[in-house]
């Protein structure tokens, strides 16, 4: 299973036998924990599986727009050959915000480091060794948001980093700066950031993860939803958002490498090869 089944209480119900559930993903807020815990179901994940696959995703995006690779290949399609439309800038010497310094994130800042980047993280947990070894400052959220042109958001996604990203903080970015997004949709306020797109305050958006992203999957099933009209705006908001010149759009695929694909695979076969031998490899539960 993956993040798009959702195991709760009614549907453990109906195997009262199960005793693992074994999530080919990393989250794992798709799966009621309370009741495996009351009944005394194991529950394993993959906690690793493609740390610099997400990163060099990432950095895929900022060369895209910090290039205009994307706008680059959209006028070209459309017989519009004006180099001076299609000016970039270089990553050097510029400085790259990491919001969420976890195992993607310090992929992020080697890479970062590699193009000749200025590197500020932040992040509730610090790394100092790191951070010397890396040559990288911990600054709080405030600085990352008024001194980057680059910010990337490689923080989990939460209730407590709901809308990280919302109005407010938008307006603390240097004017004309790029957010890139690989992380989570909810971290960002879509509204804020369609407003910061129209006013100019962002110059540009790279995202794999958009709020509602789950719609998409299930868009046979929008009209079963309750709330409909709720799921259709949002749905509407993401087109407005992804017909933009300035914003890079790849659905949910930062993952999606050969190589992580099968390392999912692989540790997702030695969880359930684990729990057969008595271990608790991987085990949330």
């Amino acid at each position: 299973m993956f993040i798009y089944s959702h195991i709760d209480a009614g549907l453990l119900a109906e195997f009262p036998q199960v005793k693992l559930i074994a999530t080919c993903s990393t989250g794992y807020d798709h799966i009621d924990t309370g009741t495996c815990r009351e009944r005394g179901i194991a529950v394993a994940h993959v906690p690793t599986h493609g740390e610099y696959t997400v990163a060099e995703h990432t950095f895929a995006l900022i060369l895209s727009l910090s290039r205009n690779v994307h706008k680059s290949y959209r006028h070209a399609v459309e017989g519009r050959m004006d180099l001076a439309m299609l000016t970039g800038f270089d990553l050097k010497d510029k400085t790259l915000g990491v919001v969420g310094a976890g195992r993607i994130g310090l992929h992020v800042v080697k890479i970062a480091r590699g193009f000749g980047m200025r590197v500020l993280a932040y992040d509730v947990c610090q790394d100092l060794f790191l951070a010397e070894l890396l040559n990288f400052a911990y600054v709080p959220l405030g600085q990352v948001l008024v001194e980057s042109e680059i910010i990337t958001l490689q923080a989990p996604y939460s209730p407590e980093t709901h809308h990280l990203i919302n109005r407010e903080r938008v307006q603390q970015i240097k004017r004309g700066a790029i957010l890139i997004n690989t992380a989570g949709g909810g971290l960002v306020d879509t509204d804020a950031l369609i407003e910061a797109l129209d006013n100019g305050q962002l110059g540009g958006v790279g995202l794999d993860v958009v709020e509602g992203e789950e719609l998409i999957k299930e868009e046979q099933e929008l009209l079963h939803v309750p709330q409909a009209a709720e799921a259709l705006q949002a749905l509407v908001r993401r087109s407005v958002l992804l017909k933009k010149e300035n914003v890079v759009f790849t659905p949910h695929n930062a993952f999606n490498s050969r190589e992580a694909l099968q390392r999912i695979l692989d540790t997702t076969i030695e969880n359930v090869r684990a729990w057969h031998r008595g271990e608790s490899l991987n085990r949330i539960i």
